[in-house]
């Protein structure tokens, strides 16, 4: 089946044609979601919230790029959407700590998922160090840098995904790189 004919199958509303999606694409979209938010349940709801949105968008997929392009670009728009809502909460927890309305808030119960095969780190300790240090980043640098290095997606793929140049995807790359090692090196710094 071309990917023409099934993208017209989904459109037609296809019951094997869905399920040939979740088949395709499931594990694909997990990987991509627990990459950006390393909590199990929470990727899990994003993918499922990635494959309504499918469904539901089908029909405005124009095919200016692959299908699976645009089903990276919903997760990864997904996945950011979440962080922004989760950073939004945050910092109403920590104005109402401020208020004297105290709401304890254990990040490190958070990362539940440190066994995803991109994120190869000594321990559990180290790999929530990373994830706190990549979620610092600003949402450009962290979306390229989780896309490349964690997904294993190259630099063309990533610039599909997010709409950026080839040398804007670069630039960006090596930007979060720096960051990071600032990032992570005073951190381990204060450690000592």
């Amino acid at each position: 089946m071309t990917e023409q004919n099934f993208i017209n199958d989904l459109n037609e509303g296809k019951q094997s044609a869905y399920g040939k999606l979740i088949d395709d694409f499931q594990d694909k979209v997990f990987a991509t979601c627990i990459s950006f938010v390393p909590n199990k349940e929470d990727a899990e709801d994003i993918a499922q919230d990635v494959f309504v949105e499918v469904f539901k968008s089908i029909g405005k997929f124009k095919g200016n790029s692959k299908l699976s392009t645009w089903i990276y670009r919903i997760a990864t728009n997904k996945c950011l959407e979440f962080i922004r809502k989760r950073n939004t909460k945050k910092r109403f927890a920590f104005l109402q700590s401020i208020m004297g309305n105290d709401l304890p808030m254990d990040k490190s119960k958070y990362f539940t998922e440190m066994n995803h095969p991109g994120v190869i780190l000594e321990n559990k300790e180290k790999s929530e160090t990373l994830f706190l240090a990549i979620n610092q980043l600003s949402e450009d640098q962290r979306t390229v840098f989780t896309l490349s290095k964690i997904d294993g997606m190259s630099n063309k793929e990533i610039g599909d995904i997010i709409d950026k140049s080839l040398s804007s995807v670069e630039s960006l790359m090596f930007r979060a790189k720096k960051n990071l090692r600032e990032l992570l090196e005073n951190y381990y710094k204060n450690e000592k």
